[in-house]
């Protein structure tokens, strides 16, 4: 008697980041199960997917620990205090622009899109990692500019500066997928980039911040005599 051949086998670290790209292109519900057993290849089965990954959810979470360990690092920078707030800011922006842009994946943010990843109710805890992740990004561009504001770079509310550039990073995903091209979107970020500039123009000269300052921590301020030279 013949012997059953066994399953072909696939590599679970190349299904991931092909599951990663299906649920990216398409959010958490339209990505069907017949749609992810097609896309993982080596012809897996229902019982072999289920056996390799437990259910769809648990793909999808392991899909999003993925993505946030690797692509969502592009604005981490926000959190780091050696680069000047406002350098932060533009830094992670022009990352996160290049990186949704790019041709080797799907266009778009998966974090940003993930708020219409799994619209319905009874779904709504699977997107939850994403929704802490938007909530980390929105608190990190608050930190910057609460920085700016600490340095007397701006003199401004600063969850309203913060919106302006949350809501803007926001909606890079949606230029991406329409195919903006990203030099033009690199290019609207040097303009909304004069809205810090134009905020810091407004803030008392002596304690205004200059861009020409360096990414370090700055030395307490020293004072000045009445000639210029500087005194401690």
């Amino acid at each position: 008697m013949a012997q059953m051949g066994r399953p072909r086998s696939f590599d679970r670290d190349q299904a991931i980041e092909q599951a990663l790209h299906l649920f990216w292109e398409h959010g958490y519900d339209a990505t069907s199960l017949s749609q992810l057993k097609a896309g993982l290849g080596g012809g897996i089965s229902a019982p072999s997917f289920y056996a390799a990954f437990g259910s769809k959810d648990a793909l999808f979470q392991e899909c999003v620990q993925r993505y946030l360990a690797t692509f969502a690092q592009v604005t981490e920078c926000l959190w780091d205090e050696s680069l000047l707030p406002r350098q932060a800011i533009e830094t992670a922006l022009r990352q996160s622009a290049r990186m949704q842009c790019e041709d080797s994946h799907p266009k778009g943010c998966m974090v940003a899109m993930g708020v219409m990843s799994a619209p319905s109710p009874e779904n709504a805890h699977v997107t939850a990692a994403l929704t802490r992740s938007r909530l980390r990004t929105r608190a990190g561009i608050v930190a910057c500019v609460e920085r700016g504001i600490a340095t007397g770079q701006l003199p401004v509310n600063a969850h309203a500066l913060a919106t302006v550039f949350d809501s803007f990073l926001q909606g890079i995903s949606i230029l991406a997928r329409d195919s903006a091209d990203h030099d033009v979107i690199d290019a609207a970020i040097s303009h909304l980039m004069l809205t810090w500039d134009l905020s810091a123009a407004t803030a008392p000269p002596t304690h205004r911040g200059t861009a020409a300052e360096s990414p370090r921590t700055p030395e307490p301020a020293a004072a000045r005599n009445d000639h210029g030279d500087t005194t401690r």
